[in-house]
Order: C-alpha cells, then sequence, then structure tokens
C-alpha cells in the first residue's frame, strides 16, 4: 500500500498529477480552497495507488510526496 502526503497550502491546482496518475485515481478537491485560492489535489482511492510516483516527479512545486508502506 502506498502513502500519499499532499501539501495542500502550496498545491496551485495545476493538474498535471490528475494528468500524470496511470490509475486515475487524483483529482482537484473542488469542496476546498487552499489560502492562496487553489483547489487542492486529492486521491480518490488509496487502495489503487501503486506508489509509481510520476505524479510526485511532474509536481512543479514538490507537493505530492509518495511511500510505500501502510496508511495511518
Amino acid at each position: 500500500m502506498a502513502v500519499l502526503t499532499f501539501n495542500d497550502v502550496t498545491c496551485k491546482g495545476c493538474d498535471l498529477c490528475v494528468d500524470a496518475c496511470p490509475k486515475k485515481i487524483l483529482t482537484l478537491d473542488t469542496s476546498r480552497v487552499n489560502a492562496k485560492g487553489y483547489n487542492p489535489v486529492l486521491c480518490t482511492d488509496i487502495n489503487a495507488c501503486t506508489a509509481c510516483a510520476i505524479c510526485a516527479r511532474v509536481c512543479p512545486d514538490s507537493v505530492i510526496k509518495v511511500e510505500k508502506g501502510e496508511a495511518a
């Protein structure tokens, strides 16, 4: 199982990670807006995540941290 951590404060909602995710489990959370006025990224199914870290690699602001292990 993977553990994804998002820095909602610095996320600009650019959608690059959403487009890059091969499992299509990332989306922008339209129910929330961060302090900068952006919708931050959200994982819709952590159990489907393979921890490939493509999302983290394409993020221009290093918002996403991907770890293999057990979710807290």
